[in-house]
């Protein structure tokens, strides 16, 4: 069996890949005249919460990491955004909107504990950052 990477072990990348195809699964069925808009910028912003945590960890250092981690949570309120108006105009169902916030609001959570729990720790302490791959909340 192949080892996960690192980063596919935090928690936090967990429930935003699970976003991830959450909403790719969704966004199938929106208007084919949405594919080049709502459809492609709703997927970018999930895809963009995920790969920022996984690059912020790769880099490996707080600065990077805590720069990433607010890259990621940006993109998580675009999704948010996104989301709410995909619903607006009935492009997605209540209950798939209903589970979106919820995962968006576990992963925005997780994201905000992560980041605390990174500035909080002594600068000494931080020279690497994969000290929190088992960061518990």
């Amino acid at each position: 069996m192949v080892e996960k990477k690192a980063f596919r072990k935090l928690i936090v990348w967990e429930r935003a890949h699970a976003l991830t195809l959450a909403i790719y699964k969704a966004s199938e069925r929106f208007p084919k005249h949405e594919l080049f808009g709502l459809t492609s910028q709703i997927r970018r912003a999930s895809v963009s919460v995920e790969s920022n945590i996984a690059e912020g960890y790769a880099l490996g250092t707080a600065p990077n990491y805590l720069c990433h981690l607010n890259i990621a949570i940006g993109s998580l309120a675009e999704v948010e955004c996104q989301t709410g108006i995909a619903h607006d105009l009935h492009y997605l169902e209540d209950n798939d909107y209903v589970h979106f916030t919820e995962l968006a609001r576990e992963t925005g959570y997780l994201l905000s504990r992560l980041k605390a729990g990174i500035e909080r720790t002594p600068a000494k302490n931080l020279r690497y950052i994969r000290n929190f791959r088992n960061f518990s909340l």
